[in-house]
Parts: C-alpha cells; sequence; structure tokens
C-alpha cells in the first residue's frame, strides 16, 4: 500500500492488488495442514480455523480445494461468521475460474434479532398455533 504524508496525516493512494489464484491452486490444498476454500470467488486459508469451526474441521475439509459457496450460503452463515472471514482471506479467483456469485449476506433467520417487532410476531403465532390445537382437540373429541 502506498502512503503519502499530507498535512501531518496519513493519506491512503492505492490499494494494493489481492493474490491471483487458480481453482487447480486451491485445490492443492486439501489436508488439516494447509486447506484453502473459495467462497464467492474470494479465497481463504481456513488452516488455522479448522479446530474452532462450529461444526467442526470435517466439515471445511469435505469443502477444501473447491468452491464452497453454496454450502456457505445453504447453512445461513451469520454476519459475525462472514466478518470472521475477513481474517483468512488471501486473494482471488482469476477471471476465468469466476462463478461470479453474489453475496446476498446471511439469512434473516441466521440473525440475532431483538426486535420487539419479530418478539410480538412469534408470541401470536404460538398464541395461534395453541388456540388451532385447542379447537382442533374439541373438536375430535365430541
Amino acid at each position: 500500500m502506498v502512503e503519502e504524508e499530507k498535512d501531518n496525516s496519513l493519506v491512503e493512494t492505492s490499494k494494493a492488488s489481492p493474490k491471483m489464484y487458480t481453482l487447480a491452486d486451491v485445490l492443492e490444498h486439501t489436508k488439516n495442514d494447509s486447506c484453502w476454500i473459495v467462497i464467492h470467488d474470494k479465497v481463504y486459508d481456513v488452516t488455522k480455523f479448522l479446530d474452532e469451526h462450529p461444526g467442526g474441521e470435517e466439515v471445511l475439509l469435505e469443502q477444501a480445494g473447491g468452491d464452497s459457496t453454496e454450502g456457505f450460503e445453504d447453512v445461513g452463515h451469520s454476519t459475525d461468521a462472514r466478518e470472521m472471514m475477513k481474517e483468512y482471506f488471501i486473494g482471488e479467483l482469476v477471471e476465468e475460474d469466476r462463478k461470479n456469485t453474489k453475496d446476498t449476506g446471511p439469512k434473516p433467520w441466521a440473525t440475532e434479532s431483538t426486535s420487539t417487532e419479530n418478539n410480538w410476531k412469534m408470541l401470536v403465532i404460538t398464541v395461534g398455533l395453541a388456540v388451532a390445537a385447542s379447537l382442533a382437540y374439541k373438536v375430535l373429541n365430541k
């Protein structure tokens, strides 16, 4: 990164380009001593995260060496998980290996919500189901 001094403060003038990898490069890293995955055309070295992954290291090792975007999105990783990924980012796929998928963010059910509105909705749904079950029980027992 190139920085220059301007008015006694450092100003960033350009950013270094990310390192570029091919899928063949990623495929060479499929073991627990070197584990790389691709998510949204970005390459991550998750070797140091294997022991910490909540789903266990097997989940990451099964995806190692390839594009894990679909599996990552299907699970519905949280905002926190997506933020943690930045620590393991090592580069991007070369243009010819990209799938150009877009990160749409966490699924609504994967985020923690403390909103009163959501709490009321859950309460109304629960009470509604209880009332419906009670009515069904009375009707069936007549």
